[in-house]
């Protein structure tokens, strides 16, 4: 089971479970938890976690070559005390606390920065991504893992994804190595704790019960771009409004969203072809036409605004003028 479960988080209304002898039909239906009231829940019980749970600081937290084998989360003895104070540290010690705004629910996620990662570059909610990883629910149960790395759309995986990754930076840049193995240097790697509301929520995932607040151990390697429309517009640039879904921006109101749509605002312009700027770079054929110098455009739609209304042309139907003209 990988965690690219799903595009969003699926949304199951009614969940079937085993019942007695006094039901007909052998089960009963069990509406879904008000998301609200299960994120408190999932809050607190999150935060018993980190009371309990300790990692090793002085081998973990800035250190860029461990794996993900060495990332161990312990928990206290059952006296309660913390051993080696000078080595280890309680997770509610050196969890950052975050906040979002999920199926009108907000959420606080938890993130353990081992390491930043040594790339100026991060990923955006929306990319692709290579990444290594381990998944396991609160009582140490693994669920997913992948030691190799791996690559994910990031719009395919789980809401806490999309939120956790962009903390972090890539990798500053890779070595092949002799036996064809990829050596990455100064990774991103951290620690994330997911409520169960930006995980699979009310979806039973494999071996993941219902209502199962997530812990992922994850390095960041590289990232790019999606431009799921193939219309020189990033994914990450077509959430007009910010809130981390792709799906509910639609200028033109049609069937497509923005990030899908070719014609973003429904002016019968292509939205690759009302990129009107001068053209920025001389070698390359970007029309290929093999003549690299006659090109329009600079491959990026979103700095024309013919009218100077302050509306990129190709999220303006009253722009219409296309490169091809």
């Amino acid at each position: 089971m990988k965690i690219k479960l799903l595009k969003y988080l699926l949304l199951v209304f009614l969940i079937f479970v085993s019942c007695g002898d006094d039901d007909d039909n052998g089960i009963i239906q069990v509406p879904e938890a008000d998301r609200d009231e299960q994120q408190v829940i999932d809050n607190d019980s999150l935060l018993g976690y980190f009371q309990t749970h300790y990692i090793n600081q002085s081998q973990l937290i800035g250190n860029s070559n461990i794996g993900l084998d060495e990332i161990i989360i312990n928990e206290l003895p059952d006296d309660g005390q913390l051993p080696n104070p000078s080595q280890n540290i309680l997770l509610s010690d050196l969890v950052e606390t975050f906040t979002t705004t999920f199926s009108d629910t907000e959420y606080e996620y938890y993130i353990i920065k081992l390491n930043q990662g040594g790339s100026e570059s991060s990923p955006n909610f929306s990319d692709k991504v290579r990444v290594s990883y381990e998944g396991s629910t609160m009582d140490n149960q693994i669920f997913d893992s992948s030691s190799t790395p791996v690559d994910f759309d990031l719009t395919s995986t789980i809401p806490g994804w999309g939120r956790v990754l962009p903390e972090f930076n890539n990798a500053i840049n890779f070595i092949v190595n002799n036996d064809g193995t990829v050596t990455y240097n100064d990774p991103g790697i951290g620690i994330m704790f997911l409520p169960s509301g930006l995980g699979y929520f009310s979806a039973a995932a494999g071996t993941v019960p219902v209502y199962s607040n997530l812990i992922f151990k994850f390095m960041v390697f590289q990232s790019e771009f999606n431009d799921h429309d193939s219309d020189n517009v990033p994914s990450h640039l077509e959430d007009l409004d910010g809130d981390y879904d792709l799906t509910d921006d639609n200028s033109d109101e049609d069937q497509f969203a923005n990030f899908v749509d070719s014609d973003d605002d429904g002016d019968g312009t292509l939205t690759i072809d009302e990129d009107l700027e001068p053209d920025s770079d001389l070698n390359f054929d970007r029309d290929g036409d093999g003549d690299p110098t006659n090109d329009i455009g600079d491959g990026d739609p979103t700095n024309d605004d013919t009218d100077g209304d302050g509306i990129p042309n190709y999220l303006d139907s009253d722009d219409s003028a296309s490169r091809n003209d």
